[in-house]
């Protein structure tokens, strides 16, 4: 009777730890849950839909040599099979923001931020020392034109350089040039969507070869294809993303513009523009 008594006294107790206050699995499992989706809280995916111009051809016409005065310099350029101003045929239903103005040019000095030029001719106010200027086709949401002829490149030596403004640039290297996100969103029809976009030159990217290291506040993606890509789930106010051409061992590819960082910022609507 003893031994029967002392049995059902350690059921019992075992019954009681069991339903107190100990971790449940489910419980756990939640928790990791929980903080899976709170690190992977930033989508990234390709864009898909954008129309093809496999034939758009952009050359540069001005200047016509490699050396020229400081400040004010003509450029102008050949644009063919791609018409500026134009609005792009998906324009307002991948969710992107998109230039009113039309399809346009981006030009890129030194991997510097972009300006939009949405005719084939502009001045730029360049200053002494070597520059390398590249600019390619557009579409209107910014998305830029991938083909072998949709972009020209070009080195300039400005005034009379220094040895210091010399830039040492290898036309057959691997480059990585940024172009998207740039500047203010506001709004969710700018804020629930943001183009990711860049420009390669001699690298070709795969889940075996190079890669884009793209680190967006924070949280590392591995691109391995050249196509637009789309961000969701971004704060309001600043972010930040960096972008790394790195091989396919994942190390840095050596050049002067294959790792570049930036700022944009995500803004609401203003009240007026809610209420409309």
């Amino acid at each position: 009777m003893k031994k029967l008594n002392l049995l059902f006294t350690l059921i019992l107790l075992s019954t009681i730890i069991a339903c107190g206050d100990a971790p449940k699995k489910e419980d756990i499992s939640s928790e990791k849950d929980s903080q899976e989706e709170k690190e992977t809280s930033i989508k990234v995916y390709e864009l898909e839909g954008s129309p093809q111009f496999p034939e758009a051809k952009i050359s540069m016409l001005a200047p016509i040599s490699p050396n020229v005065e400081e400040g004010e310099v003509e450029f102008a350029f050949k644009v063919e099979n791609y018409n500026l101003k134009d609005k792009t045929e998906n324009a307002g239903e991948n969710g992107l923001a998109n230039s009113p103005k039309g399809q346009h040019v981006h030009f890129i000095l030194n991997n510097g931020p972009y300006s939009a030029h949405y005719e084939d001719a502009f001045m730029k106010d360049l200053p002494q020392g070597e520059h390398l200027v590249l600019a390619f086709l557009s579409r209107s949401y910014h998305e830029s034109v991938k083909n072998k002829e949709s972009y020209t490149l070009a080195k300039l030596s400005v005034g009379e350089p220094t040895e210091d403004q010399m830039l040492d640039v290898d036309f057959e290297a691997p480059h990585l040039f940024y172009s998207r996100p740039k500047g203010t969103y506001k709004g969710t029809e700018e804020t629930d969507k943001v183009l990711l976009d860049f420009f390669l030159l001699n690298a070709e990217l795969a889940a075996d070869g190079h890669k884009v290291k793209a680190t967006i506040n924070g949280e590392e993606f591995m691109l391995d294809n050249w196509v637009p890509y789309v961000m969701e789930g971004l704060p309001m106010g600043e972010n930040k993303v960096a972008l790394e051409l790195v091989d396919a061992d994942g190390n840095f590819v050596e050049g002067p513009f294959n790792k570049v960082e930036r700022t944009f910022t995500l803004v609401e609507a203003d009240k007026e523009e809610m209420e409309m």
